[in-house]
């Protein structure tokens, strides 16, 4: 199942135009959880994903231009439009996280979940990613 968000492709010329994956389908993260292709979908055709800096309600970092489930996860590709958010991009900052709230799941055995469907709510800019593969780079900016 493909589901997409797309925006125009327009584009502050200090913004920071990255992109990534901020979920990997089939990869266990920090908790045991793995993520089911599909699990975005109907969230994706819902609404928009706002793009947060280190998860904090109101700590808007920029936005998603563009997030799509292909083969191999959630990609998405945004602007960092944010002042604060530029600078630590430009120090190191690298990781992607999703905030979600788990619709349908399967437990795994011994710990963790399978999710099914997820309401996703924001992906995050953050340090410390709970998939450690969720990363992302700068390609303009």
């Amino acid at each position: 199942m493909n589901a997409a968000l797309e925006r125009p492709h327009q584009r502050a010329s200090d913004a920071l135009l990255i992109e990534g994956y901020a979920s990997l389908f089939g990869v266990e993260d920090s908790v045991h959880d793995k993520v089911r292709a599909g699990a975005f979908a109907a969230a994706l055709r819902r609404r928009s994903v706002p793009m947060l800096l280190q998860h904090k309600a109101g700590a808007a970092a920029g936005h998603w231009v563009r997030m799509i489930e292909d083969g191999r996860g959630l990609f998405v590709r945004g602007l960092v439009e944010r002042e604060a958010a530029k600078n630590l991009v430009q120090n190191g900052l690298n990781g992607l996280s999703i905030g979600f709230q788990a619709q349908v799941w399967t437990a795994r055995p011994g710990s963790g979940r399978v999710l099914v469907k997820t309401d996703l709510m924001e992906v995050s800019l953050v340090a410390q990613p709970m998939l450690d593969q969720a990363r992302f780079q700068v390609i303009a900016g």
